[in-house]
C-alpha cells in the first residue's frame, strides 16, 4: 500500500504537526485565566466568538489544534487535506496578527511589533499549508498520469504478446 504522502512532505509535516499538536495538549487543561485570555484576543478580532463562553472557546481550540496536529503527522492523511486545514488554521492566525491593534508597525506596515511578533511568526505555517495543499493537488494528477501511463503500456504489452501469437500459429 502505498501513503499519499511524498518524502519531501515529511519534514514540514512533522515540524508543523508536532508544534500544533503540542500546543493543543498544553491548552488542554487551560484554567479560567489562561481560557479567558486565550478567548477574549480571539473574541476582540472575531466578534461572533463573543457568544460562545471561554471555557468552551479553550477546550475547542484545544481540540481543534490536536486534531489538526495528529492530521499532519498522520501519514495516511492526504497532502490536500492536511495542507488546506493547516492553511485555514494559519489564516485565521494571521487574521488576529493583521486585525489587532498594535500588532503591526503604524501606518500601512504588515511589519510586527514586538508584540506581534509571536503570531506573525506563524507565516510560516500558512506557507506550508500552501505548499501542501498544492503538493497534493497537482502532484495527484502527476501520480495518477504515470499510474495510467503504466497501466496503458501493460495493455499495449498484452496487446502485442497476443498478436505475436496469433501471428506465429498463423504460420504454423
Amino acid at each position: 500500500m502505498r501513503l499519499p504522502i511524498t518524502a519531501a512532505e515529511i519534514a514540514p509535516r512533522l515540524a508543523t504537526g508536532a508544534f500544533i499538536l503540542n500546543s493543543g495538549l498544553g491548552k488542554r487543561s487551560a484554567d479560567g485565566a489562561t481560557a479567558a485570555g486565550l478567548h477574549g484576543f480571539a473574541a476582540s478580532t472575531y466578534p461572533f466568538l463573543r457568544k460562545v463562553d471561554a471555557p468552551t472557546f479553550a477546550k475547542a481550540v484545544s481540540i481543534g489544534e490536536i486534531a489538526l496536529g495528529a492530521a499532519l503527522l498522520a501519514p495516511v492523511v492526504p497532502a490536500a487535506v492536511a495542507g488546506a486545514g493547516l492553511t485555514a488554521f494559519s489564516a485565521g492566525l494571521l487574521g488576529l496578527y493583521l486585525q489587532t491593534p498594535g500588532m503591526t508597525k503604524p501606518g500601512a506596515s504588515i511589519a510586527p511589533t514586538q508584540e506581534g511578533l509571536p503570531i506573525a511568526k506563524d507565516v510560516w505555517m500558512l506557507g506550508i499549508g500552501i505548499g501542501l495543499l498544492t503538493q497534493g493537488l497537482t502532484g495527484r494528477t502527476e501520480r495518477r498520469q504515470v499510474r495510467d501511463a503504466a497501466k496503458l503500456r501493460a495493455r499495449a504489452e498484452k496487446a502485442s504478446s497476443r498478436a505475436a501469437r496469433k501471428a506465429r500459429a498463423a504460420r504454423r
